[in-house]
C-alpha cells in the first residue's frame, strides 16, 4: 500500500513520528522564566492578610498577661510554623512506615508494531537454515497485564532504620517547637511589661512635652523682647530642649512597645489594645539549689534533648550503612496476562528468588564504616558541648535574674526619690520659690525613673523566662488546635503562679505612675543569700519587706530643699 503512489506507508509513519518528536523537544527548549506581576503580588498580599485576620479573633476585652501568652502560643505565625514542621515530620514518619511493606505492583500495557514479527529458524543439529517458511510468533498489536508482589530484604532493612530515624526527627521537631515556645513566652512577658509602662506613662509624657514646648515658646518670646539677658534665656532654652529630647525618646520607645506586643500575639500592629497590669507578689531571689537547677536542665532542656536524638540518628545511620553492605535478597511473585492469540497460555503466574552482592562493597566498606562511626562521635561531642553550654546558660540566667532583681529594687528607690523631688519642685513653683524649668526638669526625671522601673521589671520577667527556658520548664497542652483560648489562659496563669505561693511581699505603688504593681515571677532560684539581702551591724538580715518599710518611713519625714534640680539621663 502506498500514499500518492510514491510514499510507502512505513516511511510516512516514521516521518510523522520523527516530526512529532522534534516538535516536543523544541517545545521543551522554549520554556522561559515568568516573573510575578505587580497585580498578582497585590492580590496575593490581600488574600494572605484576609486569611490571617479571619483565623485570629479580635481582642475585645482588656488583655491580661496570661491571655497575651495564650494568644501568642495559639496565633503567632512563627510558632504556628514550628507546629506545622512538627506535623510535617510526623507525616514523613507515617509515610515511611509503608516502605516496610512489600511492593505490590500492577501494570497494564499495549504493544503495536507496523509489520509482523516474522522469524527464520535454523536446524539445531545441522546448523543449516530451516527449509520451512518463516513463521509469525506474535500479533502486531496485543494487550498485556501484570500484578506482582516483590519483597526486598535489603530495602526492608534500610526502610526500617530510616523509619526509626524519622521517629527521632519527629521528636527533634517537638524539641524545636518547645524552644520556640520558651523564646515566645520570654518575648511576650518582656513586651507586655513595656506596654504596661506605655499605658501608665504615655499621658504624662505627652502632657509634659506640651508644657515644655509652651515654656520654650515663652522663653523665645522673652528673649526677643529682651526682658531677660540673652545668655540666661539661651541656657533656659537649652535645658528645655534637652528635656524635650529625653521625653521624645521615651515617647518613641513607649510607642514601639504596643507594636511589638501586637506582632507577638498575632494581631495587626496598628490595633489598639488595653492592658491589664498583673496583680502579683513582689519578685524575690531564687531559692532552689543550683545543683537542682542543673539536674532539671540536663533532663528537660530542649537543646540537650535535640542533641540526644541527633546522636541516636547518627547511630542508626551506622547500622543503615552496615545494612547496605550486605547481600541483597529479593522474592518475586506475579500474575501475568497477555491476549496475544499466538500464545497457548494467555494467563500464568511465576515466582522467583534472587540474591545479589556488589563486590565493590568489599573495597568501600571500611571507608563507609569509618565515616559512619565518625558521625556518631561527632554527635556525641556535640551533645557533650551542648551540655556544657546549657550549664553555662543555667548559671548565666541565674546571675542575670539576680542582677535584674537588684536593678529593679534600685529603680524603685530612685523612682521614689525622684517622685518626691517632683512633688517638692511643684510646691516650690506654686510658692514662687523655684522656676517652671525646675519643675519640668524634676517631672521629666520622675517620668524617666518610672520608665526605668517598668523596664527593670520587664528585665526581671525576661530573666526569669530565661531561667525557665534553660531548665526546660513550660506550660503543657494536649493540642493547641483543640484547646480554646480561655482554657489556655487558665493553664498559663497556673504556670505563672505555681511557684509564687511562698512570696508574700507587699505591692509597691508609685505616685509618679499612679499605681505600679509588680509582676508574677516564679520562685526558681539559688540557695545562696539573695543579692538584695544585706546584713546589718548585728548580723541580722535586712529583707525586701523591711526595705519597703524604710521607704514608707522616709516618705513621712520632712523634705529637704536641694540646692538645684537637674534633669536625669
Amino acid at each position: 500500500m502506498k500514499i500518492n503512489s510514491t510514499i510507502p506507508v512505513y516511511v510516512f509513519r516514521r516521518s510523522f513520528t520523527l516530526t512529532v518528536g522534534i516538535g516536543v523537544m523544541l517545545s521543551g527548549c522554549a520554556i522561559e522564566p515568568i516573573a510575578v506581576t505587580q497585580n498578582e503580588l497585590t492580590v496575593l498580599a490581600q488574600s494572605d492578610l484576609e486569611k490571617v485576620r479571619a483565623a485570629i479573633p479580635a481582642v475585645t476585652t482588656p488583655l491580661t498577661l496570661e491571655e497575651a501568652i495564650a494568644r501568642a502560643l495559639k496565633y503567632n505565625l512563627e510558632h504556628r510554623t514550628k507546629l506545622m514542621e512538627q506535623a510535617f515530620a510526623t507525616g514523613q514518619l507515617e509515610t515511611g512506615k509503608f516502605d516496610l511493606l512489600p511492593k505490590l505492583m500492577t501494570t497494564a500495557g499495549y504493544e503495536w508494531r507496523d509489520n509482523d514479527n516474522i522469524r527464520n529458524s535454523t536446524d539445531s543439529i545441522t546448523g543449516a537454515p530451516s527449509l520451512a517458511n518463516p513463521s509469525i510468533s506474535s500479533e502486531k498489536q496485543h494487550f498485556t497485564g501484570n500484578l506482582g508482589l516483590t519483597w526486598n530484604l535489603l530495602d526492608f532493612g534500610i526502610s526500617y532504620y530510616t523509619a526509626r530515624q524519622n521517629s527521632d526527627r519527629v521528636l527533634i521537631a517537638n524539641e524545636r517547637r518547645r524552644k520556640a515556645m520558651h523564646n515566645l513566652i520570654q518575648n511576650v512577658r518582656t513586651a507586655f511589661w513595656r506596654t504596661v509602662a506605655t499605658e501608665k506613662l504615655e499621658a504624662q509624657v505627652n502632657k509634659t512635652i506640651n508644657e515644655a514646648e509652651t515654656a520654650l515658646v515663652n522663653s523665645r518670646r522673652i528673649e526677643n523682647e529682651r526682658i531677660k539677658s540673652p545668655g540666661e534665656a539661651l541656657r533656659y532654652q537649652r535645658n528645655l530642649l534637652e528635656n524635650l529630647r529625653l521625653l521624645e525618646s521615651v515617647s518613641r520607645e513607649l510607642a514601639s512597645a504596643r507594636i511589638d506586643l501586637a506582632s507577638l500575639i498575632g494581631i495587626s500592629p496598628g490595633t489598639q489594645i488595653t492592658i491589664v497590669e498583673p496583680d502579683a507578689a513582689q519578685p524575690k531571689e531564687l531559692d532552689i539549689p543550683v545543683e537542682r537547677m542543673e539536674e532539671i536542665a540536663m533532663a528537660n532542656n530542649a537543646d540537650i534533648r535535640e542533641q540526644f536524638y541527633n546522636a541516636r540518628i547518627a547511630t542508626l545511620e551506622t547500622r543503615k550503612v552496615m545494612t547496605k553492605l550486605l547481600p541483597n535478597l529479593s522474592f518475586d511473585y506475579s500474575y501475568r496476562y497477555d491476549n496475544d492469540s499466538y500464545l497457548i497460555n494467555q494467563e500464568w503466574t511465576n515466582a522467583g528468588v534472587q540474591i545479589g552482592f556488589n563486590l565493590l562493597n568489599l573495597l568501600s566498606a571500611p571507608t563507609h564504616m569509618n565515616v559512619a562511626e565518625f558521625g556518631v562521635k561527632l554527635e556525641e561531642n556535640r551533645r557533650m558541648a551542648m551540655r556544657m553550654s546549657v550549664l553555662t546558660q543555667v548559671h548565666l540566667a541565674r546571675f542575670q535574674y539576680s542582677d535584674a532583681l537588684r536593678q529593679y529594687l534600685r529603680a524603685i528607690d530612685i523612682a521614689d526619690v525622684d517622685n518626691r523631688l517632683s512633688q517638692f519642685a511643684l510646691s516650690q513653683e506654686q510658692s514662687q520659690m523655684a522656676s517652671k524649668l525646675d519643675r519640668i526638669a524634676a517631672h521629666v526625671t520622675s517620668i524617666l525613673s518610672a520608665v526605668r522601673k517598668y523596664h527593670a521589671m520587664a528585665k526581671v520577667q525576661e530573666a526569669i523566662s530565661k531561667v525557665k527556658a534553660s531548665m526546660g520548664v513550660e506550660p503543657h497542652f494536649d493540642d493547641l488546635n483543640k484547646i480554646d483560648l480561655p482554657e489556655m489562659a487558665s493553664v498559663i496563669k497556673q504556670f505563672l503562679e505555681e511557684d509564687e505561693t511562698r512570696i508574700v511581699s507587699p505591692t509597691i505603688k508609685s505616685e509618679a505612675s499612679s499605681s505600679f504593681q509588680s509582676a508574677v515571677v516564679p520562685a526558681l532560684t539559688t540557695s545562696n543569700l539573695p543579692a538584695t539581702v544585706k546584713e546589718n551591724k548585728n548580723g541580722s538580715q535586712v529583707t525586701i519587706k523591711q526595705k519597703e518599710r524604710k521607704i514608707r518611713k522616709k516618705r513621712s519625714q520632712p523634705n529637704v530643699q536641694p540646692t538645684s534640680i537637674q534633669p536625669g539621663t
